[in-house]
């Protein structure tokens, strides 16, 4: 939330009668359950053609089972195969599960990756937020790629953070991890939307208490000439970081239009019905299904930001995996496929990328109650638009889905990928870390899937 107060003028009022003494507030917004700071909103009414380089990245915490979903082994026996049959897709010979049909309905806008090799098995959005594994990590740590993408992009407009983060705090911390600024430092770290089912998980905030609009220019002044030696010496980030949510937030202030771009209620009730009404309440320690999220990530990348992440329910089923799948796919399909959809109606697929995808695939023997256990030998993922070569499929499993047996994908291969469609060099660009050693955006190798550039 953030505050400021106008001056104690009586007789300066608005043509609704609200004195100008009365603050001017700008809060939360509750949306089916999601807590939304209107500070988001866009400088720019939302529209067609007002486009730039983006990333949607949709986390599905838990290890999503990819023999249930892109993967379906219609040839492996019964305690392998399990309960879902293939669909067509409108790609002759490409077959999905049949959980997803309105993907089905796509699959031309669509990339299914059934190879992604390299997971470290931990519990946790890690790689798919950097790319990277844990350990080992350069000082600071490693940045998550909206860090690099605000680093290197910078700001489209002053109202809105380029690195947005729509993922809930869940009872699994890590499941929740939406990235951090890593040796970049805290200024690039995502600015979060939401926060979790408990006290210590919170949005971000900013209040500026008793500032005036008429002090709020001298005030930034003041602070912008306020002891820059220290500022200059500090090599923790922080400071800058400090520096960077102060303008922020006199941008917010200053800005014609504060909440225009998360008001989903401008949007057409057609376009919202198709995203569908998703379950905001927190279940077996994974996220909200909120569908809504796809709809708000597509209003603010249009609006100026450059990296939504956003995650979604829970796919940690080592008991009644089929059950779920029922219960969740569904959601999952329809957002998914009014998000792709959306985004080419709007002329933004040749700019606005989306991944979806999970930290791990399953077991592919089902076990004892009816569930899948985790298997980080190889797991699945989902690509469209910016501007990529879809309707294929990139990878593929034995007959059993037990591991890769052709193009195996890493975790930097996509994201090489996401950082070619933003226009990012892969080669030109080097970051230095806290021991001043030169880091790239990816390792030495990784090249982008040549199959979709």
């Amino acid at each position: 939330m953030l505050t400021i107060l106008g001056p104690r003028d009586s007789h300066s009022r608005h043509c609704d009668g609200l004195a100008r003494r009365d603050f001017l507030k700008i809060g939360g917004m509750v949306l089916g359950g999601l807590s939304l700071p209107q500070l988001l909103a866009a400088e720019a009414q939302a529209g067609i053609g007002k486009s730039h380089k983006a990333i949607i990245n949709v986390f599905l915490p838990g290890g999503p089972p990819h023999q249930d979903m892109w993967d379906i082994k219609v040839d492996a026996p019964a305690e392998i195969r399990g309960e879902f049959q293939p669909i067509k897709t409108n790609v002759g010979g490409i077959e999905i599960g049949e959980i997803f049909p309105k993907i089905a309905a796509i699959a031309d806008k669509c990339v299914f990756i059934r190879s992604i090799v390299g997971a470290t098995g931990g519990h946790d959005s890690y790689q798919c937020m950097t790319g990277r594994a844990l350990r080992p990590a350069p000082a600071g740590g490693w940045p998550a790629a909206g860090a690099w993408i605000s680093k290197l992009k910078g700001p489209v407009n002053q109202t809105i953070p380029p690195h947005l983060s729509l993922c809930y705090k869940t009872d699994h911390a890590e499941w929740g991890y939406d990235g951090n600024g890593g040796f970049l430092g805290i200024a690039h770290s995502p600015f979060k939307l939401v926060g979790g089912r408990t006290e210590t998980t919170k949005t971000d905030t900013m209040v500026l208490q008793g500032i005036t609009l008429d002090r709020l220019q001298d005030r930034q002044s003041l602070l912008g000439s306020f002891d820059h030696f220290r500022r200059d010496l500090d090599t923790s980030g922080k400071m800058a970081g400090l520096d960077s949510f102060t303008q922020q937030a006199v941008g917010i202030l200053t800005s014609s239009a504060m909440a225009d771009a998360l008001d989903i209620s401008k949007e057409d009730p057609k376009l919202v019905e198709q995203y569908g009404k998703g379950d905001p309440k927190f279940r077996d320690d994974g996220a909200p299904k909120l569908t809504e999220n796809f709809l708000i990530a597509r209003r603010l990348v249009e609006a100026g930001a450059r990296v939504v992440s956003l995650n979604f329910s829970r796919w940690d089923h080592h008991g009644q995996n089929f059950k779920a799948i029922r219960d969740d796919g569904p959601l999952l399909d329809r957002a998914t496929a009014a998000l792709i959809s959306d985004l080419h109606a709007r002329g933004l697929d040749k700019d606005v990328s989306v991944v979806v995808w999970g930290e791990f695939g399953r077991t592919p023997k089902i076990n004892n109650s009816a569930g899948r256990d985790h298997w980080p030998q190889v797991s699945c993922a989902l690509l469209a638009c910016g501007g990529m070569r879809t309707g294929q499929v990139i990878g593929a499993t034995n007959r059993l889905g037990e591991h890769a047996i052709e193009r195996p994908v890493s975790f930097q291969e996509v994201w090489a990928t996401l950082y070619h469609n933003l226009g990012l060099n892969l080669r030109a660009i080097r970051e230095f870390d806290l021991r001043g050693r030169p880091q790239y955006l990816v390792d030495d190798g990784v090249e982008p899937l040549k199959e979709v550039i």
